[in-house]
């Protein structure tokens, strides 16, 4: 059957050219054999013929058969990339699926601890060990500022402005920008300069804040795992990523009552839709606040 060889070309050449792994292989062969018994229900057997509505209705029928959105997107992908393959080698005049729209895949809410969480994450670093008051300053920086992993680990002694009340992060794309630290974080990022970072100190250890025990900067890894024990000393059975204070900071501001873009600029988005996010985190808050502000919804006196 040509729709068949057309297929086992098409594969030959993802391997090939293009040094796809046997899983990918297997999983276009799967999707695109669906999409073919479909196309042979629809009484139709040249590939020339397709058109943009009849992969619309494939769709459809998968979502009918309980599928996902990503498994749907997923399908519309090879679909896509099979039909771009027969284009390219001129088996075909166009490629119908270009006009086809993938299905929404729903945006993932980012996970954060409860402000309660959070003050008890927060009070458990308190030893006198030197380690101890490094940690503490960790996450309360972290928590104060929202930056990410990258940035903390990045983050030097000459952009720490307390006089001010500020801290200078440098971002993605090396983009610059200050954002607020309360008095919390700067007394803690202080004592640990005091009685952690001095000891720290190598020659090599150049101007970054938060040093390992070796005076070198943390890795990414060696920042999570410090996270992590707390989390775990804390009994916070949550899923957490190396994220997560992140997400708490921008939801207990937004929860708080702060103006979005003024979160926007402390967490360093470009887009201001990569903030909004955080609005749609904690539907039982916004349900409370307006039982609680709504004047029909008020509670009588």
């Amino acid at each position: 059957m040509e729709i068949e060889k057309k297929l086992d070309d098409f594969l030959h050449y993802q391997r090939l050219a293009r040094g796809l792994s046997w899983n990918t292989l297997e999983s276009y062969n799967y999707d695109l054999k669906k999409y073919f018994v479909y196309l042979t229900k629809q009484k139709i057997s040249d590939l020339n013929a397709v058109t943009s509505e009849n992969i619309s209705g494939f769709i459809h029928d998968l979502r009918g058969q309980g599928l996902k959105s990503a498994s749907r997107a997923r399908h519309l992908s090879a679909i896509r990339t099979f039909h771009k393959y027969l284009l390219n080698e001129d088996y075909a005049d166009s490629n119908p699926a270009e006009l086809v729209d993938s299905p929404k895949l729903g945006r993932k809410l980012p996970g954060a601890l409860t402000v309660d969480e959070m003050k008890k994450l927060l009070n458990l670093p308190y030893t006198k060990k030197y380690l101890a008051w490094r940690d503490k300053a960790i996450l309360e920086f972290l928590y104060a500022t929202g930056v990410r992993i990258s940035e903390m680990i990045n983050f030097t002694t000459k952009n720490f402005l307390p006089q001010v009340g500020w801290v200078r992060i440098i971002g993605k794309g090396n983009k610059e920008r200050f954002v607020p630290i309360g008095k919390k974080a700067i007394k803690a990022i202080r004592l640990y300069l005091k009685r952690s970072r001095r000891y720290l100190v190598k020659s090599d250890s150049e101007d970054i804040m938060f040093l390992n025990r070796w005076g070198k900067k943390l890795t990414r890894m060696g920042a999570w795992k410090i996270i992590k024990n707390y989390i775990d000393q804390a009994g916070i059975k949550k899923k957490v990523t190396p994220h997560t204070i992140r997400h708490s900071f921008a939801t207990h501001l937004l929860e708080g009552g702060a103006d979005l873009r003024a979160v926007q600029e402390m967490l360093g988005h470009a887009d201001i839709s990569t903030t909004q996010v955080y609005t749609h985190i904690d539907r039982d808050f916004i349900k409370q606040e307006h039982r609680s502000y709504h004047p029909r919804e008020k509670p009588s006196k």
